[in-house]
């Protein structure tokens, strides 16, 4: 649960304050989810129970080859689709990825972890997803242009500037 609120929260504060998600993070998802196919293409298991992670785990990739082979040719409603499969990618490659994650390293995870302890883990990682990104929404509340400067990170709009003494 702590390890993918770790991993969950910076894209959902992202999404808040800046509007969108950075291609890192993409990028990071993409990593895992293409270990994790791999994973779930070599396991010892029937492959019809294998089969649909599998799809569901090349989402990142497939949407990645799509923005490398059209980035050139794509009009304005290929942006958008491209965008918007960025997106379900994102939306459901996250949490899919990180639950393959979790069976691969705790394998007993799925057949020994209580059903009520299944829903408060993903409960908690949600509410730090929902937290994460209303935080990102409301930065200026309680972070500066400066802070998001000195991290390595763009100011995004609607950041505060800082006071000068």
């Amino acid at each position: 649960m702590v390890g993918m609120a770790a991993i969950a929260w910076w894209p959902a504060f992202t999404l808040g304050a800046w509007g969108e998600i950075f291609f890192d993070d993409i990028l990071a998802l993409w990593a895992a989810s293409a270990a994790a196919l791999v994973f779930v293409l070599v396991e010892h298991r029937p492959l019809r129970g294998r089969l649909g992670r599998a799809v569901l785990l090349l989402l990142p990739s497939v949407w990645l080859l799509l923005s490398f082979v059209a980035h050139d040719s794509v009009t304005d409603l290929g942006i958008a689709l491209l965008d918007l499969a960025a997106f379900a990618a994102v939306l459901l490659g996250i949490p899919f990825t990180l639950w393959v994650l979790v069976r691969i390293v705790w394998p007993h995870f799925a057949g020994g972890t209580p059903r009520r302890s299944k829903w408060l883990i993903a409960v908690v990682v949600l509410a730090i997803v929902i937290a994460s990104w209303v935080l990102g929404a409301n930065q200026a509340r309680f972070l500066t242009c400066e802070d998001f400067s000195i991290s390595g990170n763009s100011p995004p709009p609607g950041c505060t500037p800082a006071s000068t003494p």
